[in-house]
C-alpha cells in the first residue's frame, strides 16, 4: 500500500501548506483510491493535493473518520470537484449535501483488504489496510483511545504499522509489537514516541509518502 499525507499540521514538503488538521491518501492494489478525512481548510486540502498530483475527480471515496472539524472542513471543497464521490463516516457523523453516504456503526469490510474498525466509544472509527507484512492502521484522532482502536484491529490480523493522531496517548508499551508508527497531527508525544522507539519511527508532515 501507498499513504500521502495530503494535510497536516507540520509539512515534508515546503512547498506545501501547514494547518491544524489531517487528511492522507490510500492506495491498496486492487482497490479504488481512498481519501481518509478532508482536514480543517478545504483551500488548503485542494493547494496540496495540487502540488502533489493528486486529482479529486481520480478519487471516487473517502473515509472520514469522526466529526471533528479538522477532519472534515474541506470535505465540501472536494465535493465541489467530485460530487460523485462515496462517503463512508462513522453513524455519529451527519453530512449533509452529499449524493453517497455510508453510515458506519459495526466493523465493515470495505473492500477485499480494507476495512472499519467501526465506531469505536460513539466517535471514531479508523481504517483497517491488510497488506503482505502485516496490518496497518490509520488513524484520525484515537479518541476512542489507541488500546481499543488496536484492539480492534487485530481482530482482522497482526497489527505491523500504526500511522495518524494520536492526541495524549502515552501507553507507549503498545507500540512495542509494532513495525512502525508514524505519529501525525494533534499527538503530543511525538519526540517521546521518537526518542523510545527510533528504529520505528517515521516523521509524518504533508507530503510524506509511506510505501508497506
Amino acid at each position: 500500500m501507498k499513504l500521502t499525507i495530503i494535510y497536516d499540521n507540520k509539512v515534508y514538503r515546503e512547498d506545501l501548506q501547514a494547518d491544524w488538521g489531517f487528511s492522507c491518501l490510500i492506495e491498496v492494489e486492487n482497490t479504488p483510491p481512498i481519501l481518509f478525512d478532508t482536514g480543517a481548510n478545504g483551500a488548503i486540502l485542494i493547494h496540496n493535493m495540487e502540488k502533489l498530483g493528486i486529482n479529486p475527480e481520480d478519487i471516487p471515496e473517502v473515509f472520514i473518520s469522526h466529526y471533528h472539524w479538522d477532519h472534515t472542513g474541506g470535505l465540501q471543497n472536494f465535493l465541489e470537484k467530485n460530487e460523485d464521490a462515496h462517503i463512508f463516516v462513522p453513524v455519529s457523523c451527519k453530512v449533509s449535501g452529499v449524493k453517497n453516504v455510508t453510515e458506519i456503526e459495526a466493523p465493515m469490510q470495505i473492500h477485499e483488504n480494507v476495512f472499519s474498525s467501526g465506531e469505536l466509544e460513539g466517535i471514531e472509527q479508523s481504517m483497517i489496510v491488510r497488506t503482505g507484512s502485516g496490518i496497518v492502521v490509520i488513524a484520525g484522532c484515537s479518541h476512542p483511545g489507541v488500546r481499543n482502536i488496536l484492539s480492534a484491529a487485530s481482530k482482522v490480523g497482526k497489527v505491523s504499522a500504526l500511522i495518524g493522531g494520536l492526541h495524549g496517548f502515552k501507553e507507549f508499551i503498545l507500540l512495542e509489537e509494532l513495525d512502525q508508527v508514524c505519529p501525525c497531527h494533534c499527538t503530543q508525544y511525538q519526540e517521546e514516541i521518537k526518542s523510545r522507539y527510533p528504529n520505528k519511527y517515521l516523521a509524518g508532515g504533508a507530503g510524506k509518502i509511506i510505501e508497506i
